[in-house]
């Protein structure tokens, strides 16, 4: 029996508030902003001293400013998170919020083959949820399970 299951087979709930971010994203944003720093810094000390002279402010700005573009777009990836509290699910994608009432969460879905988590809510609308990613694998089937337990808790009669 998994350890974070009860005598029943169900997983346990974990303490609220809790949160979830994904482990994959955290490391590949890590390592391509780190490596994209040390190339781009690397490329412009190897270049020779009168090429460097000729890059006007206009060129230098543009190739701080993609640098910037690329680094807000893996720390994006990165700061994806969902928090379970009492009240509902907080879930931040990117550079965007949303907060879900557990009422409006009918289903939590991963499946084969989708890159993360996809809430169904009673609007009949979906949501994703970057922040449990499939390719965290055993990791993101506890979270997935955890997070069912937590909707099903809600749905259970005298809440």
């Amino acid at each position: 029996m998994p350890a974070d299951s009860d005598a029943s087979g169900a997983p346990a709930l974990p303490a609220l508030p809790h949160t979830w971010r994904p482990l994959g994203p955290r490391i590949a944003g890590g390592v391509a902003g780190g490596a994209l720093l040390a190339v781009t810094g690397l490329l412009w000390i190897g270049l020779e001293e009168d090429v460097r002279d000729s890059v006007t402010p206009f060129q230098r700005g543009t190739v701080v400013a993609m640098f910037l573009l690329g680094f807000a777009c893996l720390y994006a990836l990165a700061r994806s998170r969902v928090v379970a509290r009492e009240e509902g699910l907080h879930v931040v994608n990117g550079y965007r919020r949303h907060d879900y009432a557990w009422a409006e969460i009918v289903a939590v879905r991963l499946n084969p083959g989708a890159p993360w988590v996809v809430l169904d809510l009673s609007d009949g609308t979906t949501a994703s949820v970057l922040a449990i990613q499939s390719s965290d694998g055993l990791r993101a089937k506890q979270a997935v399970r955890q997070l069912r337990a937590l909707v099903d808790r809600s749905d259970a009669p005298g809440d």
